[in-house]
């Protein structure tokens, strides 16, 4: 923003960061709404517009954009990941030696201190160290429910006596553990509204759709085809959620709601559906085939509303199908390599027409798909 100098006859720009209208809120200058209202107000009026968002009629403000890939954010990721890694898949057996007692109280208190670091930080505008302490704290609510289970004797025979296997092995006793994370990682979702926190909730539902299928299997039998199919499930049902999350996002007129909540939905959600798709070998090569349209439709969707997860796992399942040919179709093909070489040469040449054209292209498919799921300006 610019203000004026004391002689009031010229504008000076002045740097206004989100910590600086939460510090002035806590002075008692504004209130906290007002903060609210004037760095949504100030914060987008600096962004990029899209041509569909300068048409008259188009309230709607750019999404706010992730934190970039700076030293500072390097730090903060892999300081967070580390706490929350011990935590969760590094905790040791002579941790849990403790007794279920002690790590209950000890969760607890460690939940109860990272939302309170958590809501410290957000407070001075760090949203970062605060989405990794807020994500901290949904990763201990595995260990909140686990040991008080224990502690009541609720939890049942059999399976795993470790907690850290719970990130490693198949097991549909863990349900309990992932259900309240669920609803616990939910809350917290709405309470602290950072992008981050989607993480452990998009994980949780990835380890549920496997112990799900270990349930309906009756624990005594592994099927692996069943297994793949309820991953298949799980992430279209995943990405459904995703989608639907993406649309209200970009349509709030909230600045804290405009941020990218479906990152991680779209990440677990592909991976879940795709590693599923590609594990269905039909035997029929006819379904081959349509197994790589399918893969170069996801290619074309993720241009369409800017997921490029779509695209790179478009790109591995088109691949594949070209190495099934190579190797199975077309083995005793003497033509076939050299076939396959135009055509490699051809994908490399359609790649640089792709990266100079990139707007245009993604300009026209967008014209396709719902206002919500236009790709970010």
């Amino acid at each position: 923003m610019h203000i004026k100098d004391d002689t009031g006859t010229a504008d000076l720009p002045v740097a206004l960061r989100l910590q600086d209208l939460t510090e002035a809120a806590r002075d008692g200058v504004i209130t906290e709404s007002q903060a609210q209202a004037l760095w949504q107000r100030w914060h987008y009026r600096v962004q990029p517009h899209s041509a569909a968002q300068r048409e008259p009629g188009h309230g709607l403000q750019p999404v706010a954009a992730g934190p970039g890939f700076s030293f500072v954010n390097v730090l903060y990721y892999f300081g967070g990941l580390l706490a929350i890694g011990a935590m969760s898949l590094f905790m040791t057996l002579g941790f849990q030696q403790m007794g279920p007692m002690a790590l209950l109280l000890l969760g607890v208190a460690y939940l109860w201190a990272a939302l309170k670091v958590a809501d410290h930080f957000k407070g001075r505008g760090l949203m970062v160290p605060a989405g990794l302490l807020a994500t901290l704290a949904v990763f201990l609510v595995p260990l909140i429910v686990w040991s008080g289970q224990h502690l009541m004797g609720w939890w049942p025979p059999g399976g795993s006596d470790s907690l850290a296997s719970y990130h490693t092995r198949i097991d549909w006793r863990w349900l309990t553990l992932e259900l309240a994370t669920l609803a616990a990682g939910v809350v917290m979702l709405w309470r602290y509204r950072l992008p981050f926190m989607v993480m452990p909730l998009a994980l949780t539902l990835w380890y549920l759709s496997m112990d799900v299928a270990n349930m309906l299997l009756l624990d005594h039998r592994w099927e692996w085809e069943f297994m793949r199919d309820m991953s298949l499930v799980f992430g279209i049902g995943t990405v459904a959620v995703a989608l639907w999350v993406d649309v209200r996002t970009r349509l709030s007129q909230s600045a804290e709601w405009r941020q990218d909540f479906a990152f991680w939905l779209y990440i677990f959600g592909t991976t879940m559906f795709w590693c599923g798709l590609s594990l269905n070998d039909s035997g029929s090569e006819l379904a081959k085939l349509g197994y790589c349209a399918l893969n170069v439709a996801l290619v074309l969707v993720g241009a369409a509303i800017g997921r490029r997860v779509f695209t790179v796992y478009g790109a591995f399942g088109v691949l594949l199908y070209l190495g099934h040919l190579s190797h199975k179709v077309f083995q005793d093909s003497f033509m076939f390599p050299f076939a396959l070489t135009v055509l490699g040469l051809g994908l490399v040449a359609l790649g640089v027409w792709w990266q100079r054209n990139e707007a245009a292209i993604a300009a026209r498919l967008s014209a396709f798909v719902p206002r919500g799921l236009q790709p970010r300006s």
